[in-house]
């Protein structure tokens, strides 16, 4: 189900919200647990042909849930300012709608490589050796997206 905004005047396109994606520096990925339980854990991300990938540790509560059910919302904050005298913040935000699943070989190798050129380009030999080392231990998703939209108060 797709609701309206509220306030369809902060509504941002699809366009302004796409570039919020791909500059934004981390994202909070929202999952369902087996029993249903909502969970919500801050990752860094990278966007590659339309999707987003990120990674995680082998284990843990966030692959169960994906397991279970890989129906996520992904969401971006901008920039903010609050405004104190107005009792409001400035912000800009984008949530993502989609399905995530687990990638290997090539696509793993590209998305990490993703990863290494938008959080640490000046280090780019040493991050392929380290994706080397710990690359096997380390799972990959990528999230297709369904739907995303944006909202900003500027």
């Amino acid at each position: 189900m797709h609701r309206e905004l509220r306030r369809k005047e902060r509504g941002m396109t699809g366009p302004d919200a796409s570039g919020l994606l791909e500059r934004g520096e981390y994202g909070v990925l929202s999952t369902r647990g087996p029993d249903g339980a909502p969970y919500g854990i801050p990752h860094n991300y990278c966007v590659i042909n339309g999707a987003i990938y990120f990674h995680c540790a082998g284990e843990g509560r966030m692959p169960e849930n994906i397991a279970a059910d890989g129906r996520v919302s992904f969401c971006v904050v901008g920039d903010t300012e609050v405004l104190p005298a107005r009792f409001a913040t400035r912000y800009e935000s984008a949530i993502i709608s989609g399905t995530a699943t687990e990638v290997f070989d090539e696509e793993k190798q590209l998305a990490l490589e993703g990863l290494l050129a938008k959080y640490s380009a000046a280090y780019r030999l040493e991050g392929l050796d380290y994706i080397r080392a710990k690359g096997e231990r380390t799972r990959v998703f990528r999230i297709g997206i369904d739907s995303i939209c944006g909202k900003a108060r500027r």
